[in-house]
């Protein structure tokens, strides 16, 4: 199918959040954050919670300020009251951060699917 002149071009950058922070900063600030967020394992699972899909989402805010959406693999994780801190120790510690919020949250609950091919082969189901 081609692409008629007259048709309307969609805009890849509709729905982009821009940022006070320098775009070269914030990927840098980006792959810090996910490089701290692979260094806290489920103790349970030799894989850490970036790769195994406990993490929803990841916000950058213009004052620095990053937030997270997380989940666990069930609501009765014997750390559940301590891996929250783990995140906010892990990723406040990644130079130019300001500070950390996490959330926890079991919508949508995880489920394996959510995991890459590197945890699923770290678990022996790949």
């Amino acid at each position: 199918m081609s692409l008629d002149a007259t048709e309307d071009k969609v805009d890849v950058r509709d729905g982009i959040v821009h940022s006070a922070i320098p775009a070269d900063e914030l990927a840098r600030l980006s792959d810090d954050v996910i490089s701290a967020l692979k260094t806290v394992y489920d103790p349970e699972i030799p894989a850490d919670i970036f790769e195994l899909g406990l993490i929803y989402k990841i916000d950058i805010e213009d004052d620095r300020m990053v937030k997270i959406d997380m989940t666990l693999t069930a609501p009765g994780c014997p750390v559940a009251g301590e891996m929250p801190g783990w995140v906010e120790n892990a990723v406040g510690a990644v130079e130019g951060v300001s500070g950390v919020e996490v959330k926890m949250t079991f919508d949508p609950p995880w489920t394996p699917d959510r995991m890459s091919e590197e945890a699923q082969v770290a678990v022996g189901w790949y």
